[in-house]
C-alpha cells in the first residue's frame, strides 16, 4: 500500500507541477486552446493517443468486448491504430490544420460556422458538442474509480471527486500546453505499462501458449450459434457485431471535437508526418495490447452479476488484476490514471472552450483579404481576451461538476455511457467536417440535415430501450452521415462561389 501510495502521489505531483509551470503560456485564448499553434509532433501524438484511450478502454471496453469476442476482440485494437490514427492523420491532418488556421478557427464548432457561412451551425454544434461530451466524461470518471477501488480500497465516490478536482486544477493553471505535456509522460505509463500487465497476467496462465490453448478449449456462449473455440478463433464468435465495434471506436474519432483539435495546434506538415507514424505505433501498442488482454478475461471465471440480471462486465479487467503483486497493481493504476486524466483534460478543455468561443462570444470573423468591421484597438482586444480565457476557466469548472453527478449515479455500462456520446457526436459532425475540408459543395443545409441525423437516431434509439445496439447504432449514424450530406447538398443551394474559393485558397 505504500508504494502504491507513494507512487500515485508523485505521479499527481509532477502532473499539477506542469499545470503550474505552464501557467504563463495560457493567458490568451490561443495559447489556453491551442498552445499558440506550436505544439511539436511528440506532443500532439501522444496527446492524440492519451485522449483517444482512457479508462473506457482499458476497463469498459476491454472487458466487455474481450468477453463477447474473445482474442478476436485484439482486432479493434488494431482497426484503433490502423483507421483510428493513421487514416485519420493521412486524410484529416494536413487539410486540417491548414484550414483552420487560414480560417483563423479555434474550435470544431467554430470550423462550421465559418466554412459554412452560418453562426447558426456554429451555435447548434458548440451545443450539441457540450451535452454529449458529458457522458463520456462520465463513463471515463467511472472506470478509473473501479481501477481504484480494487487498488486501495477507496470507495468508488472519493475516487470519482479526488479525480475531478485533480484534472481541473493542471487543466485551468495551465491549459492545453500543460494538457500536453502531461499527455507526453502520461503516454509512456501507458506504454510501459500495459507491455508488463500483459505479461504478468499471461504469467498467471502459463504463458502465451498454455493461454491460447485454454481459451480454444471453451466452449461457445449458451446464447451464440458459433462453434466451440471460436473464442480463440481469427474472427470470433461474432464477426458482424464485431465490425460495428471497430467502426464507431475507430472512425468515431474522426468527428469527436476534442481528437480533431490536436491538428489545430500542432506546428507545421513535417511535424504532421512524423506525428502520424508516432501515434500509430503508439495506438497499436496501447490499444490493441488492451483487448488482447480483455480476449482472456474468460480465463479467470465468470464476472459478478448485476440486481438486473446482467454481468457486470465492468468488473472483468479489474479481477484480472486482482491477483497480481502490489507493485503491478500500482503501475495498472498508474497505467490507467494516465490514460483516464488525460482523456479528461482533453474532454473538459474541449467543451469549455467551445462554449466561450461559439455560445458566449461569437465574433463574426473575416476571412483573408476580407474587411474587417468594428475593429477593436489592441488594449481592449487583449482584455476581451483574457476575459474569454476568465469564462472558460469557469466553464471547466461547471462542466467537471455536470459530469460528476451523472458519474455518481452512472447507468450499468462504461460502454453504454460511451456508445451514446460517440454515436451523437461522431453521427452529427464527421461527414460535414470531412466533406467540408475536401468538397466545395457541401452545403450549410445538409450540414443541419446532418445534425439532425445523427442526434436524432441516437436519441431515438436510446429513448426506444436501444433496440439497435448504441455500438452498432453509432456506426450507422456515422456511415449514413455520408449518405446524409452528399444527397442534401446536391438539391439544396449552394454557398457564394467566391467565398468558398477564398476558403479553399489554404490549399496549395
Amino acid at each position: 500500500m505504500f508504494i502504491k501510495i507513494l507512487l500515485t502521489i508523485i505521479f499527481l505531483a509532477v502532473t499539477v507541477g506542469i499545470g503550474i509551470y505552464s501557467r504563463k503560456q495560457a493567458n490568451s485564448v490561443e495559447g489556453f486552446v491551442l498552445g499558440g499553434r506550436s505544439v511539436g509532433p511528440w506532443l500532439t501524438a501522444f496527446a492524440y493517443g492519451t485522449s483517444y484511450f482512457s479508462a473506457v478502454v482499458f476497463v469498459g471496453y476491454a472487458g466487455q468486448f474481450g468477453w463477447k469476442y474473445g482474442l478476436s476482440a485484439t482486432w479493434i485494437g488494431i482497426g484503433n491504430a490502423l483507421i483510428g490514427s493513421l487514416l485519420a492523420w493521412l486524410l484529416l491532418g494536413r487539410r486540417t490544420k491548414q484550414m483552420t488556421q487560414h480560417i483563423e478557427s479555434r474550435t470544431m464548432p467554430d470550423f462550421f460556422g465559418t466554412r459554412y457561412d452560418s453562426q447558426g451551425l456554429r451555435v447548434a454544434a458548440s451545443i450539441i458538442a457540450f451535452v454529449f461530451l458529458i457522458p463520456y466524461t462520465a463513463g471515463v470518471y467511472k472506470g478509473i474509480s473501479t481501477l481504484f477501488e480494487m487498488g486501495f480500497g477507496i470507495p468508488y465516490e472519493y475516487c470519482v471527486v479526488l479525480m475531478a478536482v485533480l484534472t481541473a486544477v493542471y487543466v485551468i493553471l495551465g491549459g492545453y500546453k500543460a494538457t500536453a505535456m502531461n499527455d507526453f509522460i502520461q503516454g509512456i505509463i501507458m506504454l510501459f505499462g500495459i507491455v508488463i500487465v500483459i505479461a504478468a497476467v499471461l504469467n498467471t496462465q502459463g504463458g502465451l501458449t498454455a493461454a491460447v490453448e485454454k481459451m480454444a478449449a471453451l466452449p461457445a456462449a449458451a446464447d451464440s450459434t458459433a462453434p466451440s473455440g471460436s473464442f480463440a478463433s481469427l474472427l470470433g464468435p461474432d464477426p458482424w457485431n464485431l465490425l460495428g465495434v471497430v467502426l464507431l471506436t475507430s472512425l468515431g474519432t474522426w468527428g469527436l471535437p476534442q481528437m480533431v483539435g490536436k491538428f489545430y495546434s500542432i506546428t507545421d506538415e513535417r511535424a504532421i508526418h512524423r506525428g502520424t507514424v508516432i501515434s500509430t505505433l503508439f495506438a497499436l501498442v496501447v490499444a490493441g495490447g488492451s483487448y488482447f488482454l480483455g480476449g482472456f478475461g474468460r480465463l479467470f471465471g465468470a464476472p459478478p452479476t448485476l440486481p438486473n440480471g446482467q454481468l457486470a462486465y465492468d468488473s472483468i479487467v479489474p479481477g484480472m488484476l486482482d491477483t497480481l503483486p502490489d507493485l503491478l497493481i500500482a503501475l495498472v493504476v498508474l497505467l490507467v490514471l494516465s490514460a483516464s486524466m488525460s482523456t479528461l483534460a482533453s474532454l473538459v478543455l474541449t467543451s469549455s472552450s467551445t462554449m466561450t468561443l461559439d455560445l458566449i462570444y461569437r465574433d463574426k470573423k473575416s476571412l483573408p483579404g476580407e474587411v474587417e468591421e468594428g475593429s477593436i484597438d489592441d488594449q481592449v482586444a487583449e482584455k476581451v481576451e483574457r476575459r474569454k480565457v476568465v469564462v472558460m476557466r469557469v466553464l471547466i469548472v461547471f462542466f467537471i461538476v455536470i459530469s460528476l453527478m451523472i458519474a455518481l449515479n452512472p447507468p450499468t455500462f462504461i460502454a453504454q455511457l460511451m456508445g451514446i456520446s460517440w454515436g451523437a457526436l461522431a453521427g452529427a459532425f464527421l461527414a460535414p467536417f470531412m466533406l467540408g475540408l475536401y468538397w466545395r459543395g457541401a452545403t450549410p443545409y445538409s450540414v443541419w440535415a446532418c445534425f439532425a441525423w445523427g442526434v436524432g437516431l441516437t436519441v431515438v434509439n436510446m429513448l426506444a430501450g436501444n433496440p439497435i445496439n448504441p455500438i452498432n447504432c453509432g456506426a450507422i449514424a456515422m456511415v449514413g452521415g455520408f449518405i446524409v450530406v452528399g444527397v442534401v447538398s446536391l438539391v439544396t443551394p449552394k454557398m457564394d462561389r467566391s467565398r468558398v474559393d477564398q476558403i479553399f485558397k489554404c490549399y496549395p
